[in-house]
């Protein structure tokens, strides 16, 4: 069986979030070379992707592309034209790709089913902003970009403000999101329409966390080995023996995600909860970073899976 690893284009000068999608590019492709899989690796061009299925005859795609021309919002591409041609391929389908590229969309699909999640307000009216935190966000970019210690901020202009900056720095829509002290739980979720599992759970802590410093999983936590949040960010499970009622909360709220987008493949659903122990999800990240070092392989290895046997479930899943 051979099997195409197609990832993103990455240039050389890309920044550290991008630069990782090719590091897990090479381990997964290590991981199947391993387990006697047939490999190629290509990077996702749209014009070139009808050649280089011919040229490769892939029995399988493992889809890795995170975005084109360094644009996430563009990475459904990848999925839709791999349907198109009847090539099977791992991770979600381009519909729930797209549709939960877009936060605030994805947001108002959910509160219309009934789950919960933070408030949240968009340009240009900015509705709904009062005296709380709001945090502002990407609309349609993942990578935590824009996530620094200016990004929670109170008001309407200054939320109005911090969005202009960001909108002119980086591009793109941006929104502003109810800033929620409470705890970060991230899931990671395996499977297919069919069947579903979900990873032990992992709590994200903020030990010995700077004061007045926002508590959140931001961009220096997430790429600058340098910063202390890189460094006072600390991955922790046992919520299932610990606390069985909010992780049966977390449990529910993941099948229903599950069930509401379609979802298949590898999925990570962050989380806040409340200081009164209720969950809201914050984001569904379609297709997360696997690299050895990222938080799916941890979920996984807690699991009793080492990285091959994860990367083989995920092949699995894809055929099912």
């Amino acid at each position: 069986m051979k099997i195409l690893v197609l990832h993103s284009d990455i240039p050389a000068d890309a920044p550290p979030e991008d630069q990782d999608t090719l590091i897990a590019a090479e381990a997964v492709a290590g991981a199947l070379r391993r387990q006697g899989y047939d490999v190629a690796m290509a990077a996702f061009r749209q014009d070139a992707l009808a050649g280089l299925i011919e040229l490769e005859a892939p029995s399988m795609v493992f889809n890795l592309v995170e975005g084109v021309d360094g644009k996430g919002i563009l990475a459904p591409l990848a999925p839709r034209l791999l349907a198109q041609m009847g090539v099977v391929f791992t991770g979600v389908g381009a519909e729930p790709m797209e549709f939960t590229c877009d936060k605030p969309l994805t947001k108002a699909r959910m509160r219309d089913a009934g789950l919960a999640t933070p408030d949240w307000s968009t340009p240009p009216d900015w509705r709904g902003i009062d005296g709380r935190a709001f945090i502002v966000k990407a609309a349609l970019e993942d990578g935590s970009i824009g996530l620094d210690d200016g990004c929670v901020v109170q008001g309407a202009a200054a939320v109005r403000a911090r969005a202009d900056a960001c909108a002119a720095r980086y591009g793109g829509r941006w929104f502003a999101e109810e800033y929620v002290e409470g705890r970060e739980f991230n899931i990671a979720l395996l499977g297919s329409r069919r069947h579903l599992r979900i990873l032990p759970m992992a709590e994200m802590t903020f030990d010995h966390w700077p004061e007045g410093k926002p508590r959140i999983v931001g961009y220096g936590a997430k790429w600058d080995e340098d910063s202390s949040g890189y460094r006072r960010t600390v991955r922790r499970f046992g919520v299932e023996t610990d606390e069985p009622e909010l992780a049966e909360k977390l449990k529910t709220a993941c099948e229903k995600v599950w069930r509401l987008f379609g979802l298949t493949g590898f999925v990570r659903v962050d989380f806040r909860v409340t200081e009164k122990g209720d969950p809201l999800i914050l984001e569904i990240n379609v297709n997360p970073c696997i690299s050895p070092d990222a938080g799916f392989a941890a979920a996984a290895a807690e699991a009793g899976m080492d990285y091959d046997s994860l990367v083989e479930e995920i092949v699995k899943a894809a055929q099912q």
